[in-house]
């Protein structure tokens, strides 16, 4: 599957000018570094590849935004699904963009953080510090403006080994640019199940309401939603494609099928208890008659 690699700025000086005449073919490296289709050295090695199914590991290790020790398998309660993503506290750009991105979503999707699902954001900086996450938590949660959503948003800071083990399991690739002083990385935000299992993906800075509502919903198993949801899920599919959900034609017809079923039934089942009793009473005014 091609996956989509978000990439930041990073624009390099053209060329110098040349004083010799005599013309010089270029080298293989130099044609190399024209072709417009290779991958950006500073971006090597950056972007997901998704682990679909796999279970987070619970015993490992971070630090909260309220300077306590806890582990992953805290969020995992079994009761609602987790949205996770990872980013860093002092990003200067992308990372603000997507957890913006998400703050808007939680307003359209109308979904409360801490009743409908957990959020947990890492940063993949682990030089950064609680009392940054803390800063960053607080201005957060004033945007969002969600009562007790404190409880269900947290912002984890950890030591580098246990930032890589995570990042390893999500299957989100990053790395430090010094050229740039920033992470070069992706805009992702991972749906985990109840249990922390990876049960979606979705890339960007912008998400649709539909789309994040029926993948919570989907990973919690139906756990939360009404029943509208319910009908709606049934009848969409995700399309990694397109990162949202699209109508799935084969479902449309199956839930046809079962509500003309229905509406027969209505009107025929009646129809059946009336010639039923219709037929009873003139069974028994003909034994009447015979007695």
């Amino acid at each position: 599957m091609h996956l989509r690699e978000l990439a930041f700025a990073l624009i390099l000086s053209l060329g110098a000018l040349h004083t010799a005449v005599a013309y010089t073919p270029p080298t293989q490296a130099e044609k190399a570094g024209t072709d417009s289709h290779a991958t950006p050295e500073e971006l090597a090695d950056v972007g997901v590849t998704e682990h679909l199914s796999q279970k987070l590991s619970n015993s490992l290790e971070f630090t909260d935004d309220a300077g306590k020790k806890v582990t992953l398998g805290q969020y995992f309660n079994g009761q609602k699904p987790v949205l996770f993503t990872m980013v860093y506290y002092n990003c200067p750009s992308l990372c603000n963009y997507h957890l913006n991105g998400l703050l808007d979503v939680f307003h359209k999707a109308k979904m409360t953080v801490g009743k409908d699902f957990d959020l947990v954001a890492v940063s993949m900086n682990h030089n950064e510090t609680p009392e940054l996450a803390a800063k960053k938590k607080i201005n957060y949660l004033k945007e969002l403006n969600q009562p007790g959503a404190e409880k269900g948003w947290h912002f984890l800071v950890g030591t580098e080994e246990n930032v890589l083990k995570l990042a390893g399991e999500l299957g989100f690739r990053f790395k430090w640019n010094e050229a740039g002083q920033q992470y070069a990385h992706a805009a992702v935000a991972y749906v985990l199940t109840p249990q922390g299992v990876i049960s979606r993906y979705l890339y960007g800075i912008e998400f649709p309401p539909q789309t994040l509502r029926l993948s919570l919903i989907e990973a919690s198993q139906g756990k939360i939603g009404n029943i509208i949801d319910q009908i709606v899920l049934f009848c969409f599919q995700f399309n990694p494609s397109k990162n949202k959900y699209t109508l799935a034609a084969f479902n449309v017809m199956r839930l046809g099928g079962a509500l003309t079923a229905l509406l027969l039934a209505a009107f025929l089942v009646p129809y059946w208890r009336r010639e039923r009793r219709l037929a009873d009473r003139t069974s028994l005014s003909v034994k009447g008659d015979l007695g």
